[in-house]
Order: structure tokens, then C-alpha cells, then sequence
């Protein structure tokens, strides 16, 4: 998916690329109400968002979806961008798509996050970028929560809490036609236990009279009283008694 030439209909490969003194050019027009020229910068920077959305490929989201939010992000920078400021077009329309990008990542998470965690995690993303691009290397989350002047866990938790979840059934590994899941590699202490006990207690349900099944499943999956089962199957409640705890004895043993 991530090598597709055609995203949204738009055939990248074909994508033409504006220079920096074209870009002046249709943004000076662009500025004196010409919607042409404001059409032709969209359509000459889309190669710009499609650089951008390079940076997103990991995270499992659709091509298609990222290109429009990126889109977006473009035509946000077009109109915002001061012609009369001594700065290159893509040094600001860069950081402007990227914001989309994580604001819709933020927003469309399917886990439900609070409004404060996430502008945490958002700035906590932004801090790592600027340290990263100083240092050359990417920074602990203690140099993060430094600069942030919070806690540590907080950081960590608004990060984690943006983190997109994955399936199960996501394929970890796969070799020669054999597939590992993610589910394959969830483990539990007590899995060995649990299906082993179960295996025995449907055994053990085997080895009762149908009597003895019928007292334990108005007892136990009913809730029925002694008294009201032994009413309704015709027998003492002494019987039920017995009849029950000898069902439970076998079951034990």
C-alpha cells in the first residue's frame, strides 16, 4: 500500500514540482485574488505532502486519508503564508501539514483520549522533533519532560495514549507461507490452567446422571433453592441434598 503510485485518484508519478521562485510568483497572484495561480501552487506543492506523509507510514493509517488531511494542511499554509516575510514557502508549509496530519491522528483515534493528554502529547511530539534535529539522535523521555517542566509519567502516558492501537489479528511475522499473529505472542501464567481445568470439568459433567445434571444446572444456572427444585423434579429436599453434593464430589475428584 505504502508504494502506490495512485493516491486519491492523483497519479504521483506525474506530479509536477514548483521551484522557489515560481512559488513566489503564484503567491503574489495568489494574494491579488487569481484562482488560477492558486490552483497551480496546490497542485505544484502536492509532492511536498506527499514527502510528508512518508513520515506516517508506520502507523497503519490509509494513504488516501493522510493525502487529503495533508491537502488540507497545504492549502492552510497558501493562505496563511506572509509573501512579505524572508522565508522559503516549503520552510513554512512543511510544519503546517505535519500539524494537520497529527491533529487528525490525534482526533481519530479510536481510543477515546482527554483534550489535555492530547495537547500534552502533542507538544511532548514537538519537543522530541526540536531535540532530535539539535542533538541528532532522538531524546529520553527525561530530556522531554525537562523541557516540558511536567513529570515524567505524565509525558509518558500523553505519549502512549496517542499511540494507535493494532489488531490481534495483525500479522508479526511470516515465513514461507506460515503467519504469526500478534495474538499468537499474547501470553497468560494461567492459560496452560485454564483450558486443562476446562477440559476436565466437562469430562467430569460427563460422567453424571441426568438427574445429577438437571439438580446442578436448576441450582447453579438457575439459582433455584433447594426446596424449589426438589417441588419441581418430585423429590425430598434431603434427596436434592445428597444427589448434589455427590454431583459436586464427583466433580471434584
Amino acid at each position: 500500500m505504502y508504494n502506490k503510485v495512485s493516491i486519491c485518484g492523483v497519479d504521483t508519478s506525474k506530479l509536477p514540482v514548483l521551484r522557489e521562485a515560481q512559488n513566489e510568483v503564484l503567491l503574489k497572484r495568489t494574494r491579488a485574488g487569481d484562482n488560477m495561480a492558486r490552483e497551480e501552487l496546490i497542485n505544484g506543492n502536492l509532492r511536498l505532502v506527499l514527502s510528508v506523509i512518508q513520515r506516517f507510514t508506520n502507523r497503519g493509517e490509509n494513504l488516501d486519508d493522510l493525502f487529503q488531511v495533508g491537502c488540507i494542511g497545504l492549502i492552510k499554509s497558501i493562505d496563511n503564508f506572509d509573501i512579505s516575510q524572508n522565508v522559503r514557502f516549503s520552510t513554512y508549509a512543511v510544519p503546517m501539514i505535519i500539524g494537520e496530519i497529527r491533529r487528525y491522528l490525534r482526533d481519530n483515534n479510536s481510543i477515546r483520549v482527554s483534550r489535555s493528554i492530547k495537547d500534552t502529547a502533542y507538544k511532548a511530539m514537538q519537543v522530541k522533533e526540536k531535540l532530535t534535529a539539535q542533538n541528532g539522535k532522538e531524546p529520553q523521555v527525561q530530556e522531554i519532560a525537562k523541557e516540558l517542566d511536567l513529570p515524567v509519567e505524565d509525558v509518558v502516558i500523553a505519549l502512549e495514549s496517542v499511540v494507535s492501537p493494532i489488531s490481534l489479528y495483525d500479522p508479526v511475522y511470516t515465513d514461507g507461507g506460515d503467519t504469526i499473529y500478534v495474538l499468537d505472542q499474547v501470553g497468560d501464567r494461567n492459560d496452560d490452567r485454564n483450558w486443562l481445568s476446562e477440559i476436565a470439568f466437562k469430562e467430569a459433567i460427563k460422567n453424571l446422571s441426568n438427574r445429577e445434571k438437571h439438580i446442578l444446572s436448576l441450582r447453579f444456572m438457575q439459582g433455584k433453592t433447594q426446596m424449589e427444585v426438589s417441588e419441581e423434579i418430585g423429590i425430598s429436599q434431603a434427596q436434592v441434598s445428597r444427589l448434589e453434593k455427590g454431583a459436586l464430589q464427583k466433580i471434584r475428584e
